[in-house]
């Protein structure tokens, strides 16, 4: 009888300990915002919605946001200006981290083919590309693509006053995929299965699979392709044309250059339709000539700056506490940066008007963050992370890491958003599984364990904060990212409007829950030698 009695205790001393660990979860895990303020807080999204003011305001009026440029500067004081207008508080511009590139905003740009026939080019400089001399004219010299020194030197003495038509690489195939699509339930249902170890956000590839060249090969291809851009600037070549891009629309980049360096050869970029019509003229013997105008100005602004406000948190003991929301503010040159990554800042933006109109207080703290100099490797998040939670370089927490309650980051278009990638933090799960039930009815259903990368919250969780992106649908990201049709036809307004609705419930949730999304165990990790 014993026994039976040791076997019956045993088993509900194991049933005891099941309830009072999920009743712990659900201590910290507790969504304290009520039905009726969900209610409130769709009705103000959708009813008095400001997305097509901001969105127009983030596009058109502010034009595009190079890292460092004059327009960069002059958007940052007007976004000031808006969230001030927004009823936020302290809205200001902070420094982030020093840049070595400097500003550099492009006045002109007129690009033609004159021979055999005249025909004006859709073009794009280069980023900190120089000028040329006025409108110049010149023979166009299709080069290849070096594979050693020796097919470098065949060129000296051969360039002078020419235009070097760089190699044109890139094949179109015809796609059969949708530009833009939804993910359907299946997909979704497969990204919340781990896939460990690794970053594996579902992004589907237009064009087969191709094998990427190993860090020896890509460092040769590097050198090569310095000192052959070396040799073009000592040759004194009147400009330098590139191919990229399809559909008749040309990509924006930038070329390697900082403060203080010889100014480069005017570079522009063309796109695929373009550049492969003189490849084949020149190669079957036709003589191509072009005329070019491209007019640049370099500015000493050697830094990176970001742009901040906030609601103040009302709870004594959690007001000091950040939930912070955020998105990058820069942009290539070419459009407006409508998709990437004005869609973000608006989105964020909508959110905190949102609450602020609701008239809620929140316990912690909501900062918005609009992030510069993200395209050139995560300045803006790198500079936050530095400047106020943790010091990389030697290994040290700063003060606000242990006040650091949650980063959400939206870096992927216009797209609606399905869930959330959780960066294989299981600890954060029982949080968003409760704070999502007032947004299920918008479509925010889907909880990933999975990474992913390439934008600014990877600044946060490298050093074990919880920073999360968004799974969002993908809309004509391929034709669009870094190129000069990136502008205000890219959004989807409706879309953005159901995002900020789920922003503003998410860190209101995060702002007023009784627990903080626990940090990764074992982080920071010692990173020597690393680099960001």
């Amino acid at each position: 009888m014993c026994d039976y009695l040791r076997i019956f205790l045993n088993k509900m001393k194991k049933i005891l300990l099941t309830v009072l660990a999920l009743t712990c979860i659900n201590s910290y895990a507790q969504n304290a915002l009520s039905d009726e303020l969900a209610f409130r807080l769709k009705e103000e999204a959708f009813a008095n919605s400001k997305m097509e003011e901001l969105a127009q305001f983030m596009t058109d009026q502010l034009g595009s946001r190079l890292a460092a440029s004059q327009q960069k500067l002059r958007s940052e004081k007007l976004v000031v200006e808006k969230l001030g207008a927004l009823g936020l508080t302290n809205p200001r511009t902070e420094k982030a981290m020093d840049f070595a590139k400097g500003g550099w905003d492009n006045q002109k740009n007129y690009v033609a083919m004159t021979a055999p026939y005249y025909c004006s080019f859709a073009a794009n400089p280069k980023a900190w590309s120089g000028s040329t001399k006025g409108l110049v004219k010149g023979e166009v010299i299709l080069v290849e693509n070096p594979q050693s020194e020796e097919d470098i030197e065949k060129y000296r003495g051969k360039l002078a006053g020419k235009i070097v038509l760089m190699p044109v690489t890139q094949n179109y195939e015809v796609s059969f995929e949708p530009l833009a699509y939804r993910y359907n339930d299946e997909e979704l249902a497969e990204m919340t299965t781990d896939a460990r170890p690794g970053r594996h956000n579902y992004r589907r590839q237009q064009g087969g699979a191709y094998a990427m060249p190993s860090r020896e090969q890509m460092m040769k291809m590097r050198q090569l392709q310095q000192k052959f851009a070396k040799l073009l600037q000592e040759e004194g070549v009147l400009a330098i044309v590139n191919t990229r891009g399809t559909f008749n629309v040309p990509n924006s980049t930038g070329v390697q250059y900082k403060v203080g360096d010889p100014e480069p050869a005017p570079e522009i970029m063309i796109p695929l339709e373009d550049g492969g019509r003189m490849a084949r003229l020149i190669s079957n013997g036709e003589k191509v000539e072009m005329e070019l105008d491209l007019q640049n100005v370099f500015t000493d602004n050697q830094q990176i700056n970001n742009v901040y406000a906030e609601i103040p948190g009302t709870d004594p003991k959690l007001k000091d506490e950040i939930v912070l929301i955020g998105a990058h503010l820069d942009s290539w040159h070419g459009g407006t940066g409508a998709a990437d990554n004005s869609s973000g800042c608006v989105v964020m933006m909508e959110a905190m008007r949102i609450i602020k109109a609701l008239g809620v207080s929140p316990r912690r703290t909501i900062r918005i963050a609009l992030w510069g100099g993200e395209e050139q490797g995560l300045y803006g998040s790198r500079g936050y992370l530095e400047n106020y939670l943790y010091d990389r370089k030697n290994n040290k927490k700063l003060p606000g890491y242990d006040k650091f309650a949650l980063y959400l980051n939206m870096d992927n278009g216009s797209g609606r958003f399905r869930g959330i990638y959780l960066e294989q933090n299981d600890m954060a799960f029982p949080y968003f599984k409760e704070w999502m039930k007032g947004i299920e009815s918008l479509g925010f259903k889907t909880l990933s364990p999975r990474q992913t990368g390439g934008t600014d919250h990877l600044s946060f969780d490298r050093v074990g904060l919880p920073a999360f992106q968004f799974i969002q649908d993908e809309l004509e990201y391929d034709r669009t990212y870094h190129t000069v049709m990136d502008t205000y036809e890219r959004l989807s307004i409706s879309d953005l409007k159901l995002d900020a609705a789920m922003v503003a419930w998410l860190a209101l949730s995060a702002a007023n829950d009784n627990g903080r999304v626990p940090f990764k165990p074992g982080y920071p990790k010692k990173e020597e030698g690393r680099p960001f």
